[in-house]
């Protein structure tokens, strides 16, 4: 949920508003951005069929103008109707008047925001009859955090005690979504309660399309000067989703005559923007990109400028190169001796810094190869040789490092091929058909990277790949790479629930000296469901040892702090597989090489079995 505002705060008055225009100036002067106002007021108890009153059912469009209508309005369908009900005559009419209301919030705010509230999970037929509109705007399904009912038995000793009475409200979300096939026309509109569920169900509600929270004005106390606050806890909770999702909105739900309208908005806004985001990364937030091929691709550069801007890996680079060059180079052999270091792949020499800087901290002489295929970046590298290191023993060769034949080898061998998932730019085959430039002592920097997957919920990267699919023909997904569904992708994973920890995917180790090198692979990974969820696909990591101690990582639990060159991988699932508390996740993946490309194929084998996607590379590879 937007608008304007960066974080927008609204007012939800549980009665009707009759003068809108006067309702709307008063939130204004209260400080609110929008509010939730009901458009029509249809009872379902009296009324069973249309009546010649009921045609004018609401109020017209022309009291406000559009841009009133869209920016500071939302419309609160009402939620007395019950679409669901046994009783034909109460549903019938149900369905008729949602459908009027949905078609009228529809007309007045146009690509704006609409209520729904769900009290349940008996709501098929509802599903179907949101899904069956071509809403122009977004649907808010009201949803709260906790069963009320739970709530009720905290206070009321004669309520429901037994504990498998009360439901979860995500299921009720999860029903009705996944009827309404994912629409992307859908989000939540998350209610807090005075209790706070568990981390774990907190965190689930992170992983979904939360487009605003609603702070019931009941949850407000009075501090020493008599303001209303929140509780820290409550503060806490708004502040977790504001890191997740930076633009959403906050609802008070309160009486219109309440006299503290001003004093939650003003507290609201100073909570907000007293927690300003400080990710380096933000703006990049699940945003779906196509990995890098700079094996097959030249990178541009933006591209090079991107990566050299990381303030973490060129100092690990550097920390790692130092380390190999104390341990060729003695005490006694610093005068005499100089060590022969080549950067396959030197991009616009990040790496030749990172080598230089390592060998006057640690006072060692070296002679520096720098192997580059990119044109392009040939003529910054020239530039840098010609301007600043005219007077550094720097040799450029412009091929590719498996065609170089070096006048000698190797010392220490130092390249930056690694991708998102460790191995996805060919860092192998590369390496292996680089390592006749080393001596049979020398040093690879990295060493050794290793890939990980862990299986992932998130309605939104869900719904950005199949946007993706949907402007393809059905031709193209058949027969080339236009199967977005079935491809890998690098993406910032934030609006997502992890289901399980990480597990340890593909090994690479360098040199690698073996008789018959052989860099496909197969493995086979089971994880277990801590709780109720929906599986959409999983998310790929990768570390790696530089040299000895010296590791960079992207795993979620061991993640070198301030490293921003490499985002997650994420290979999608076709369709989304619903997950029970305590099930089984097992998945094969598989890393597959031909004479000109690898790719991968992944597929479920439990709860149930699945494809598996991108058989024999047909819709991504990795070219050579």
């Amino acid at each position: 949920m937007q608008s304007g505002q960066k974080n927008t705060i609204c007012l939800y008055s549980q009665e009707s508003v009759n003068d809108l225009r006067a309702t709307i100036q008063q939130t204004k002067e209260n400080g609110y951005d929008m509010m939730v106002c009901s458009l029509v007021v249809s009872k379902v108890n009296n009324m069973i069929s249309l009546t010649n009153e009921e045609r004018n059912f609401s109020r017209s469009d022309i009291i406000l103008e559009s841009q009133e209508w869209s920016n500071n309005i939302i419309a609160k369908i009402n939620d007395e109707f019950d679409c669901d009900s046994e009783n034909d005559a109460i549903r019938l009419h149900s369905e008729k008047m949602l459908s009027r209301e949905i078609d009228f919030a529809d007309h007045v705010i146009t690509y704006g925001f609409s209520l729904l509230k769900l009290t349940g999970a008996q709501t098929t037929n509802l599903a179907r009859i949101v899904s069956s509109k071509q809403l122009k705007g977004q649907l808010l399904l009201e949803v709260p955090m906790v069963d009320p009912k739970s709530l009720v038995a905290t206070w009321c000793t004669t309520g429901p005690n037994d504990s498998a009475e009360y439901e979860d409200p995500w299921n009720w979300w999860n029903t009705f979504r996944s009827t309404a096939d994912f629409s992307s026309k859908l989000s939540i509109a998350l209610e807090l309660s005075s209790d706070i569920p568990s981390k774990i169900e907190i965190t689930r509600w992170q992983g979904e399309p939360v487009g605003c929270l609603i702070v019931p004005s009941q949850l407000f106390v009075r501090n020493n000067n008599n303001y209303p606050v929140l509780s820290r806890a409550h503060q806490n909770l708004i502040l977790s989703f504001k890191e997740i999702m930076s633009n959403i909105a906050v609802m008070v739900k309160c009486n219109m005559e309440d006299g503290s309208l001003r004093y939650y908005s003003d507290y609201l806004k100073n909570l907000l923007s007293r927690n300003p985001n400080t990710d380096p990364m933000y703006g990049f937030d699940d945003i779906l990109e196509t990995p890098l091929q700079p094996l097959y691709d030249n990178l541009d550069g933006y591209t090079y400028e991107v990566f050299e801007a990381d303030p973490i890996k060129y100092l690990y680079y550097q920390k790692a190169i130092e380390k190999a060059l104390i341990d060729l180079v003695k005490e006694d052999e610093i005068e005499t001796k100089t060590t022969v270091v080549m950067v396959v792949g030197a991009g616009r020499g990040p790496l030749l810094r990172s080598s230089l800087n390592a060998a006057a901290k640690s006072g060692r002489k070296i002679k520096l190869y720098a192997i580059e295929k990119n044109p392009h970046a040939i003529n910054s590298l020239q530039s840098l040789i010609d301007e600043l290191w005219s007077d550094k023993d720097i040799e450029l060769i412009a091929k590719d490092m498996r065609d170089f034949h070096p006048p000698e080898k190797a010392d220490i061998l130092v390249s930056e091929l690694l991708g998102s998932f460790g191995d996805n730019e060919l860092s192998p085959e590369c390496l292996d058909g680089a390592q006749k430039l080393l001596k049979p002592t020398g040093i690879s920097i990295p060493s050794k990277y290793t890939s990980y997957i862990n299986p992932v919920m998130s309605s939104r990267v869900y719904n950005l790949i199949r946007r993706c699919s949907e402007r393809s023909t059905p031709r193209e997904r058949i027969t080339t790479p236009q199967n977005h569904a079935e491809h890998m992708y690098v993406i910032y994973l934030k609006n997502a629930y992890h289901i399980a920890s990480p597990e340890a995917l593909f090994t690479f180790e360098h040199p690698n000296w073996s008789d018959r090198i052989d860099n496909s692979r197969f493995k086979t990974v089971s994880f277990e469901t801590e709780i109720d969820c929906v599986l959409t696909g999983f998310a790929g990591y990768f570390d790696t040892v530089l040299y000895k101690d010296i590791v960079l990582s992207i795993h979620p639990l061991s993640h070198s702090k301030g490293l921003a060159s490499w985002f997650p991988a994420f290979f999608p699932l076709m369709e989304p597989v619903q997950l029970r508390k305590g099930e089984k996740v097992t998945t094969s993946f598989w890393r597959c090489v031909a004479p000109n490309k690898v790719w991968y194929e992944w597929c479920l084998s439990k709860p149930i079995p699945s494809h598996i996607h991108n058989l024999k590379g047909i819709h991504y590879a990795i070219y050579l």
